[in-house]
């Protein structure tokens, strides 16, 4: 198709494109409209600091009602890459067409990379892999170093993103070994504060609100005014009394920042767990677990208890082939946590259900360990 035959759309760029769910990981799903303006800009960011061009084949292994998904296909529009689109049955079939289709970029969530690193690649497979990008969650550090072994050519991706804004941050792969755990910093054309309650700026050490300003901000949830003013907010900044206030949206999520700006991943407000007069996050927990490399699959929860306020609840499967004894599981935590977070409970699953976003599903796990 030549040039001649591409027109301009003639869409008003605020207005509403489409409306994406959100997982519903802290309540009922909610439907996030995003505009024209947002897509595009979100495209043009994401596919900046991935680098994408039209020599990249992009296997978009994510369902495209998650925004992390849709984004594989908007950034090879915007880059005129080619984009492989796939309803995956098992984790073998990722390894299959990143073979067949010599896949350049490959991005998934935490659960989907844990079942990726299991199973065989063969060069063919990793050969031609740029980069690969984790979304939807932190990636435990024993994976993440599994995969640079896997894919020693590829430059790894460590990103933040919420429905509500696309894609907030990344990590540069210069500074993963720097800042393993960091979820980076901002995205080009976006701005990632961390505010207290009252809208001033944290220091740097101290846990604050991540706040997203900037052309990504969404334009609300759909037919849901009351939600939508609890979560898109003003800009807490002074401007001109004749000038309509900047809305940003407030994620929900606690982060801290350092001293150089690196942003690091606390626990979404919702998911802390209160213990024993302690705010405890699940992340912290759930690494711990990672590290003893007794468990494959790890999800710590804060369930109701008349004495803790909470107690800790951690939810696991074993490793492939192996069994898992909790009494040795709870005995390695102890020599890695203080004992305020060593789980009281350990549930062992065949699997963990997941989310349609391919996340471990917090809400389901929640109600079958209180029942």
């Amino acid at each position: 198709m030549g040039d001649e035959a591409v027109r301009p759309g003639t869409a008003e760029p605020d207005a509403p494109a489409l409306i994406l769910y959100t997982s519903g990981s802290t309540g009922r799903p909610k439907g996030v409209v995003l505009s024209h303006r947002n897509l595009l800009v979100g495209a043009e960011s994401v596919s900046t600091y991935l680098e994408n061009d039209a020599d990249d084949v992009i296997l978009s292994a994510l369902p495209l009602s998650f925004d992390a998904g849709l984004s594989q296909l908007t950034t090879a529009f915007a880059t005129g890459a080619h984009v492989i689109l796939v309803n995956y049955l098992l984790a073998r079939d990722v390894v299959r067409l990143c073979a067949k289709h010599q896949v350049t970029g490959l991005t998934c969530v935490p659960p989907l990379w844990i079942q990726l690193v299991g199973e065989t690649w063969p060069a063919e497979a990793t050969q031609s892999l740029r980069y690969f990008a984790n979304t939807g969650g932190r990636m435990p550090a024993s994976t993440l170093a599994q995969l640079r072994e896997l894919f020693p050519q590829a430059r790894p991706f460590l990103m933040y993103g919420l429905t509500e804004a696309f894609r907030s941050t990344f990590l540069d792969p210069a500074e993963v070994d720097r800042h393993p755990d960091s979820i980076g910093k901002a995205i080009p054309n976006a701005e990632v504060l961390v505010l207290r309650p009252d809208g001033s700026r944290c220091r740097p050490g101290e846990e604050g609100e991540l706040v997203h300003r900037g052309p990504l901000v969404a334009l609300g949830y759909w037919n849901d005014p009351e939600r939508t003013a609890q979560r898109f907010r003003p800009y807490p900044s002074p401007a001109p009394s004749w000038r309509a206030p900047e809305i940003a949206v407030w994620s929900g999520d606690t982060v801290v920042a350092d001293e150089e700006g690196f942003l690091f991943f606390v626990g979404r407000s919702d998911d802390m767990i209160k213990t024993s007069g302690y705010r405890v996050s699940p992340t912290e927990i759930e690494e711990a677990a990672y590290s003893t490399a007794l468990v494959r699959d790890a999800v710590a929860l804060g369930v109701d208890d008349a004495t803790l306020g909470q107690r800790i609840v951690l939810v696991v499967t074993a490793p492939l082939g192996a069994e898992l004894d909790p009494a040795e599981l709870t005995k390695a935590l102890k020599h890695k946590l203080p004992t305020f977070m060593v789980p009281g409970e350990i549930t062992v699953l065949p699997e963990i259900p997941r989310s349609p976003n391919g996340k471990f599903d917090r809400v389901l796990l929640r109600k079958e360990v209180a029942s």
